[in-house]
């Protein structure tokens, strides 16, 4: 079964120093608001995850220190490589994260960024 829904996805990114450093408690599936240039930069596999993480302001979920690079072909409407992206989360889901990371110890890590089968960009985060 997780073999069928590993084959669905386009793996872009992982986060392997993730699985070696924090001990993973819970995993979740999170959209994320990207522009043109940086969706393009994506389908490239031009991302590194690499000490970047997720947090809660003001009842909204942001990846922070995730670098997409520029895109190649892009012109001065690229993007700026470590903007803070917001991640796409429901209400319930939000109000949870926030009781978790409100607990000492717990933060949120992005541990891989695919396309899902309808082609949308997908971080998978995990509570460590």
């Amino acid at each position: 079964m997780k073999q069928e829904k590993e084959d669905q996805h386009k793996v872009v990114a992982t986060n392997r120093k993730a699985y070696h450093d924090y001990f993973i408690e819970e995993k979740l599936e999170a959209g994320v608001m990207l522009r043109g240039t940086e969706v393009k930069s994506l389908r490239d596999g031009r991302v590194n995850l690499q000490d970047s993480y997720a947090s809660v302001d003001d009842g909204e979920v942001f990846l922070h220190h995730c670098h997409i690079s520029p895109y190649s072909h892009g012109n001065i409407m690229n993007h700026d490589p470590l903007r803070p992206r917001k991640l796409l989360l429901h209400r319930k889901e939000i109000n949870k994260l926030i009781g978790k990371t409100q607990q000492k110890g717990l933060t949120l890590i992005p541990l891989r960024i695919y396309f899902s089968k309808q082609g949308k960009a997908k971080v998978e985060l995990a509570l460590a």
